[in-house]
């Protein structure tokens, strides 16, 4: 069973919604910021969530990245955000993580799954075991662990969203681990999406090149806290079945905000 280091954990108002929002960021080649990488994206998603008054916990496997994370967080890093100190990448991590949030807090209402990393500079015929293992291997165990254990704890109407990028669906030359991974996580919304009817809402949501604190990038790309908006916007139940959401730019997630009424203030839903 965790042992976590952050006691909050088991505090905070006993109605609020409890989000589980494991960041993790595994797989690195090379050191250049990726566009749209879901680990700055991750950022914009708890402040969202906290913004809308939940209960938000992020697992953390270290506590020099717990420290960093919160000063990162900066004043909204209240007592409502839990930084657990816990490894969640293994089958056994995962379930450990999910039990004892359904033991402390008394259950999850919603994941968001923002797990990624990036990897480039081999073609497919190039690539090592060790490659295969880092870009592909891990981050896939991630998700799926992470996804067998908390979807059957979530309770009815609750939601799980994974954030994957538009290499889910194009070919990345060069990157071609990344594809292949982000397209498997998609299959496996949709099949989780399949598998469960209608007790619970499995969503993904798409992202093209992304603004974040890192990465300036065009006006026009999406913000994280535009991505952070509209995740907030389907764990409040923005969509009334599972489905897919796009965010190849800005526009699309200030219509997705507008038609849900959460624009005034993207990163402070409703």
């Amino acid at each position: 069973m965790l042992r976590c280091r952050d006691q909050r954990l088991s505090e905070g108002p006993p109605h609020a919604r409890h989000i589980l929002a494991p960041l993790a960021h595994l797989a690195r080649r090379t050191p250049r910021p990726r566009p749209g990488g879901t680990g700055a994206v991750g950022e914009g998603i708890v402040r969202a969530h906290l913004a809308a008054g939940a209960e938000v916990v992020v697992p953390t496997r270290s506590a020099e990245r717990q420290a960093e994370f919160r000063n990162l967080l900066g004043p909204v890093a209240t007592e409502h955000l839990h930084l657990p100190h816990h490894d969640y990448t293994s089958f056994a991590g995962a379930e450990a993580l999910a039990a004892t949030m359904v033991e402390m807090r008394g259950g999850i209402d919603a994941v968001v799954a923002p797990i990624g990393g990036w990897w480039a500079g081999r073609a497919l015929t190039e690539v090592d075991e060790d490659d295969w293992d880092a870009a592909f291997v891990r981050l896939a165990t991630t998700h799926l662990a992470v996804a067998r254990a908390a979807l059957p704890r979530l309770g009815d109407d609750g939601t799980y969203t994974v954030v994957v990028g538009q290499s889910a669906r194009w070919p990345v030359p060069g990157s071609g681990l990344v594809s292949m991974e982000q397209a498997a996580v998609l299959m496996m919304q949709r099949v989780l999406a399949a598998e469960v009817g209608a007790r619970v809402r499995v969503h993904a949501l798409v992202l093209g090149p992304v603004r974040t604190r890192h990465v300036a990038g065009e006006p026009g790309w999406v913000g994280a806290d535009e991505v952070g908006a509209v995740a907030a916007a389907l764990t409040a139940g923005a969509l009334a079945q599972s489905g897919e959401v796009t965010l190849d730019d800005a526009d699309d997630a200030r219509r997705f905000l507008a038609e849900q009424g959460t624009l005034a203030g993207a990163g402070r839903p409703r």
